[in-house]
């Protein structure tokens, strides 16, 4: 590893837009000038959301390779570099300061050095947070809050959870959901093709996945529908009918139940 250097808040080594807000966080768009920065690191822990392009980020453990709508999180003073390839990268991120860690009791210790975030909710949680970001009220500040706290609890949980011995049957089932998201699912054949008994796993489930089987599939249907909505070549029925849903209405009601606006709405606010 060669020497680490330290950006300033806010700056992420590229053309930022940055908003710092009175609750301590500090909400930055960024476009990535650099093709390569080397080894450095933040002082502050941070969420970056690539909204546009892609972009190989590298720790001392693992190598992301990100695309659009990947999440990727770093506590702080964890050290990376990043590889930009040709085109255009867009990130949005949100810096967490030490007075609201510390006003809100959050163990930052308790958190991972650094993650590429797969977890549905998580993801969910952060595009709700973005939302917050980009269309205010005066309630945005109390909202915004309860979600980050929200996402280190999630995140506390899941890396307590993955320090001990999980069955087997956790990663599998895990890749079934993803893979079979957009099919009707049963519990009952799940369990059956997992050998397990079907109330076993629907008693276990929320122990490894923080929320019910039903609640996990919508949840990554929501996720995947947050990706396709880049693709303005794609209509709302289009992605409603991709990402399992029975019909854009019933697209319309789980996305704005999640995220309080209609996925029009927020369309228009993720570019």
């Amino acid at each position: 590893m060669g020497k680490v250097n330290s950006p300033l808040t806010g700056q992420f080594y590229g053309q930022t837009n940055k908003t710092l807000e009175p609750c301590g966080l500090t909400f930055t768009d960024t476009e990535y000038a650099r093709e390569f920065v080397d080894w450095h690191h933040h002082e502050n822990p941070h969420f970056t959301l690539i909204t546009r392009g892609g972009i190989r980020q590298g720790t001392s453990r693992e190598v992301y390779e990100c695309s659009a709508d990947t999440l990727l999180f770093h506590n702080r003073q964890e050290p990376h570099y990043n590889v930009k390839p040709p085109g255009l990268t867009l990130g949005f991120q949100m810096e967490i300061h030490p007075q609201w860690s510390h006003s809100l009791e959050v163990n930052l210790d308790l958190l991972p050095n650094c993650a590429k975030i797969n977890h549905p909710g998580l993801k969910l949680l952060f595009y709700r947070i973005y939302k917050e970001a980009k269309l205010p009220d005066d309630v945005s500040s109390l909202t915004t809050d309860a979600l980050v706290l929200e996402m280190f609890s999630t995140m506390c949980g899941i890396e307590t959870a993955a320090r001990g011995k999980r069955p087997g049957w956790v990663k599998k089932i895990s890749e079934l959901l993803r893979d079979r998201f957009d099919q009707p699912l049963s519990l009952r054949s799940l369990a059956l093709e997992l050998n397990l008994h079907w109330a076993h796993l629907s008693r276990e489930f929320p122990r490894y996945f923080h929320c019910n089987f039903g609640e996990y599939v919508r949840k990554i249907r929501l996720e995947k529908s947050l990706a396709l909505m880049r693709n303005k070549g794609l209509s709302l029925t289009d992605i409603a009918l991709q990402c399992g849903f029975a019909d854009q209405s019933h697209f319309n009601r789980c996305f704005k139940e999640f995220s309080g606006v209609t996925p029009k709405d927020f369309r228009k606010i993720s570019g």
